[in-house]
């Protein structure tokens, strides 16, 4: 069965390959990308950025076009100094490993859910609700698309801006509708399948709106929103998704 597998995998690399797309991963260079992604009509509806049925994988190492979004963004517009401590939330295998080699000065990684995810020994078991780490502790906090799976985010919020250094850094990706003002939310509905029809997946508890921006300053970030697709085209990201760049103002 595995030998029939691998036959099935050299197929589809040979027939996909291409000179559009480029994975920054694993170096495959496609014709197309993948279509991945649930056709959900809430998705539809509101136009979520973020999730949704898209082309958006990477036939070889299946990353998504919102984790090469971060590389892009991390890796190559930010060119990260090696002296800053990094906080990865719920960190993607693939970028992950090449921060951890990008031998930084401290770069911890952590999810509630360690072990249901199969995380490697190096992830910390850290609920973004409660960080155990002292005030102004890291210079920089990656989460992305962790904060619509929690209902109290503006707790989480928070605490992100609590452990962040001042002028330090945070980027906070969600899906988000584009064609809604108001974050559509409702704590009241604990149903699986519920949760799918209205938020778009089982275990989110909301789709953000346009408001998404005010709610990150109502906690202090200022917020840069950011769009470097057309830049990273090669790369397959989403050209309607932005970054959300936080900063913690230093006030000294």
């Amino acid at each position: 069965m595995k030998i029939l597998e691998r036959i099935k995998k050299r197929l589809t690399l040979f027939s996909h390959s291409g000179s559009t797309y480029h994975c920054p991963f694993c170096g495959y260079n496609s014709k197309d990308l993948e279509v991945v992604g649930h056709n959900l009509p809430v998705l539809i509806e509101k136009h979520v950025i973020g999730g949704g049925r898209r082309a958006a994988g990477c036939y070889k190492c299946n990353s998504r076009d919102r984790e090469r979004l971060l590389y892009a963004f991390i890796i190559k517009e930010l060119n990260l100094p090696k002296e800053i401590t990094v906080l990865h939330i719920a960190p993607e295998p693939k970028l992950s490993k090449i921060l951890l080699d990008h031998n930084l000065k401290e770069y911890i990684c952590g999810d509630l859910f360690t072990e249901s995810y199969h995380y490697p020994e190096h992830v910390k078991n850290i609920n973004v609700l409660d960080i155990p780490y002292e005030n102004e502790y890291f210079d920089m906090v990656i989460c992305n698309h962790v904060l619509e799976h929690i209902p109290d985010d503006t707790k989480a919020m928070k605490e992100i801006s609590r452990v962040l250094k001042r002028g330090g850094q945070a980027i906070l990706q969600v899906p988000i509708s584009k064609n809604s003002i108001q974050t559509h939310e409702d704590f009241t509905i604990s149903d699986p399948q519920k949760r799918k029809e209205l938020f778009g997946q089982f275990d989110h508890v909301r789709i953000y709106g346009q408001d998404y921006v005010t709610r990150l300053e109502n906690v202090g970030f200022v917020v840069e929103r950011v769009n470097i697709s057309n830049k990273y085209k090669k790369f397959g990201v989403n050209p309607e998704e932005d970054i959300f760049f936080c900063k913690k103002e230093n006030l000294n």
